[in-house]
């Protein structure tokens, strides 16, 4: 059960509830068992069997007193009458068994959506927090999967069945103990049956877990396959790859059919064989019962053993949940297993809670002997780089030479695996991660925009941005004109990831969005390499705009676009190996110049 712990956990925080769950499934159990418990005056009344004979009916003082005063009536000779009195007393104790299992019902409902929704909430969150790196390595349709298979698979198989786990073993064990108090050695017989019944049901859950995890693994391979299809239509369509890709989808949900279906073969088995089994239990029980009905043997005649056996009916269908929860429950195993690997993953970059609030930047950034590797491979190693207040650093090199691996350890995508980082001198780990990254925006060689407003994109993390601040932003990006060309303007929708906007458009957005940050460190990330001539004119315009007066980080391929800056950075295989500004570097006639030379020839 330790793997359900979290589940146990959520529960916690409703403990009230749980308690008002156990008061209405306890009185629920107890007014089922006397709506069946009044079969035996009836009997009695039916086929004329006396009291007297039947001395453990007086222990219980509601069936006591119901069939005392049935010989009163049938002794004052109204047999109609007490005939009537018993059905009233069926019907109203079988009203008060489904009023309280309402109320059960009541009181579990929202518990059981609660927990649902705090693990949904649990995995997003958990998604925010997780570095950079860690989505490297793994494949995006697998994480959706997780996040939205598995979770609504432990919806169903064990949130669903919460109740179960509560109601049906209490109603199997007060049965239980009063068919003991009836007949010991008759319930016995029946104890000794249970556990054949539990382990034929066990084997058979252990087998859908290993199924359960092949059709996660199966249903996350499709959500990927459809991910990665919506996102390069452009590309199948060109290379003519829509059978491939049509005969991968077709093999990868046959697989998963064929997974789902043996599943289901499996699941649904649990519920007629635990059926079947429970019937042959209560064969059993009418022939060990029978004879000791007819053998006259402790205190049993016709009325109380078929009152014995309502009461043992009243366990085969808790019986059968339990077995369909526990199969539920085994298949629901293996989505617990995956999103706990999610949920248990490493926050390699974690916040400092009691870091320092940084509101303002003063002097500049310090990489102190900064050393950063991935696994086992070097990304970089003995960075040393001053940037001061207000001037502008350009990394340049080979594809894999790690630019943008340093650059993202300031804001702290990554975290440096050995030297530190300073801002205004202290240690970025020192300040608090929300207050640090407040201080950076990033702008990317990919616009990264959502299906909302233009108004909204822009205005994306500063809810209190007023029209006029995020038309002026957008004045000085460059977008305003084509922005108030659209039919609705600034409330224009861009579409799925800024489908509706040219590559150019798409990517001033992003610039205004940082303009109207308005942050003393600016991070830009190849921001125009993928632009036609004209947008990269646009796009370079608004750039040097938003650089004014800040401190900005510029990782770019076109050498043309950082003559200006104040050093440029040449990075190899993860180390500087020259350093200066553009005249210097071309004066020192080494990579640099060989990487201008080259652009150059192109």
């Amino acid at each position: 059960m330790k793997k359900y712990s979290r589940v146990f956990n959520y529960l916690r925080q409703y403990k009230s509830s749980i308690a008002w769950y156990f008061i209405t499934i306890l009185l629920s159990i107890i007014f089922s068992i006397l709506s069946i418990g009044m079969l035996l005056p009836f009997m009695q009344l039916i086929f004329g069997v006396k009291q007297e004979g039947i001395p453990k009916v007086s222990t219980n003082p509601v069936i006591r007193f119901a069939s005392e005063q049935l010989d009163n009536l049938i002794n004052s000779g109204n047999v109609y009458h007490a005939l009537g009195v018993v059905c009233l007393l069926i019907i109203i104790s079988i009203f008060f068994k489904n009023l309280f299992l309402y109320l059960s019902y009541r009181a579990m409902g929202p518990v059981k959506n609660k927990i649902v929704n705090h693990l949904r909430v649990d995995m997003y969150n958990k998604v925010l927090q997780l570095p950079i790196g860690y989505f490297t390595e793994q494949r995006k349709g697998d994480l959706m999967s997780r996040m939205i298979y598995d979770v609504s698979e432990v919806e169903g198989s064990i949130v669903g069945t919460l109740e179960g786990w509560v109601k049906d073993p209490m109603t199997i064990l007060i049965n239980l103990g009063v068919l003991f108090y009836i007949s010991p050695k008759l319930t016995a017989f029946i104890l000794l049956c249970i556990p054949v019944m539990g382990f034929v049901i066990g084997r058979l859950s252990r087998s859908l877990k290993k199924q359960s995890g092949r059709v996660a693994v199966k249903g996350s391979e499709t959500i990927s396959t459809i991910d990665e299809t919506l996102g390069g239509l452009r590309v199948i369509k060109a290379f003519n790859i829509e059978d491939k890709l049509r005969n991968k989808f077709f093999n990868i949900s046959n697989d998963l059919l064929r997974a789902r279906i043996r599943i289901g073969y499996k699941r649904d088995l649990a519920s007629p064989m635990s059926e079947m089994m429970g019937v042959a239990i209560f064969a059993g029980i009418l022939w060990f019962g029978g004879r000791l009905v007819l053998s006259g043997e402790l205190g049993l005649n016709g009325p109380l053993f078929l009152t014995y056996m309502g009461l043992f009916y009243n366990i085969i269908d808790p019986a059968k949940s339990i077995s369909t929860a526990f199969s539920n429950m085994q298949k629901g195993s293996a989505a617990i297993d995956r999103i706990e690997e999610v949920l248990q993953a490493p926050v390699s970059v974690d916040d400092n809670p009691n870091g320092k609030k940084i509101d303002s930047f003063t002097s500049g950034i310090e990489f102190r002997n900064v050393g950063f590797r991935y696994e086992d491979a070097v990304i970089l190693k003995n960075i040393n780089l001053n940037l001061g207040k207000g001037k502008t650093v350009a990394l340049v090199g080979s594809s894999g030479a790690g630019k943008s691996t340093l650059a993202d350890l300031v804001p702290r995508f990554h975290d440096a695996g050995s030297g530190e980082i300073l801002v205004d001198g202290t240690n970025i780990r020192d300040y608090s991660l929300h207050s640090l990254r407040g201080l950076i925006s990033i702008v990317t060689q990919e616009p990264i925009l959502f299906n909302d407003s233009i108004s909204n994109n822009i205005a994306l993390g500063m809810d209190n941005a007023t029209q006029a601040e995020i038309e002026q932003a957008a004045r000085v990006a460059n977008a305003h004109h084509f922005i108030m060309q659209k039919e609705d303007g600034y409330q224009t929708n861009i579409g799925d990831r800024g489908a509706k906007l040219s590559g150019g458009e798409r990517q001033r957005l992003t610039i205004a969005r940082a303009v109207l940050k308005n942050p003393p460190i600016l991070i830009l990330d190849e921001a125009t390499s993928s632009l036609d001539t004209e947008s990269e004119r646009l796009v370079q315009d608004a750039i040097n705009n938003l650089m004014t007066n800040r401190t900005s980080i510029v990782i770019a391929h076109r050498l043309s676009t950082i003559r200006h800056a104040h050093e440029i950075i040449v990075l190899q295989k993860g180390e500087i190996v020259e350093r200066g500004t553009h005249d210097s570097l071309i004066a020192q006639n080494g990579f640099y110049k060989k990487l201008v030379d080259m652009q150059e020839v192109r």
